[in-house]
């Protein structure tokens, strides 16, 4: 058996490659590979025209955007006024002399008295206390009511949730703190005050 060295291995193999029978494979092999690139693509390209892309500004429009919100009914409340206190003395505007009375806690302390008459050295109304220290304390306003948080709040008005919309309607706002606003008029028991950010006329979708 004669023995091929590299070269003359190669030269055969190219020799053979040239034939007619040969070409005609390589071309099928090719025309093969290239068909299958193009399926592939089309497949490719009709899974993606398939799968929908999350849009969650089509969505809001479709299903409503999802809001916090809160059912209306009245509840024992509190709301904290601020009162700084020195030796067992506080100073109010009267614009603030509704939020304070005889016997109102103040922390672990209460107010002794509220003075109507304008002190004339500050020109202001004296609150005393008994048993408060010195610096910022808070008095508790206890009532029943409606109350909303601050955040809900667009000015003297809320959004109220009906049927799947907000809507904007005007409050009457009888006191607030830095939390909490205790509503006077303008909601009643059942409704369903929004405490997302929203537009009026917007689709809601509500979330407790």
């Amino acid at each position: 058996m004669v023995k091929l060295t590299k070269t003359e291995i190669i030269e055969h193999i190219v020799k053979r490659l040239k034939t007619r029978k040969s070409k005609a494979v390589i071309y099928a092999i090719i025309i093969f590979l290239i068909a299958c690139a193009f399926a592939y693509r089309f497949y490719a390209v009709s899974s993606e025209n398939n799968f929908e892309v999350f849009n969650i500004i089509r969505n809001n429009a479709q299903n409503g955007t999802p809001v916090q919100v809160l059912d209306m009914e009245k509840t024992d409340g509190v709301l904290l006024e601020p009162l700084t206190i020195k030796n067992n003395r506080g100073y109010i505007t009267g614009a603030r002399l509704s939020s304070f009375k005889s016997g109102q806690k103040i922390g672990d302390c209460r107010v002794v008295s509220v003075s109507h008459n304008i002190d004339l050295d500050t020109g202001m109304h004296v609150v005393k206390t008994s048993g408060c220290k010195d610096g910022l304390q808070y008095a508790e306003n206890i009532k029943k009511g409606f109350y909303v948080p601050v955040s809900a709040l667009h000015g003297n008005a809320v959004f109220i949730a009906e049927n799947g919309v907000a809507q904007y309607r005007e409050v009457i706002i009888e006191n607030r703190d830095s939390n909490n606003a205790l509503i006077k008029s303008g909601i009643n028991v059942g409704d369903v005050v929004i405490l997302s950010n929203v537009q009026n006329g917007e689709k809601i979708k509500t979330e407790k």
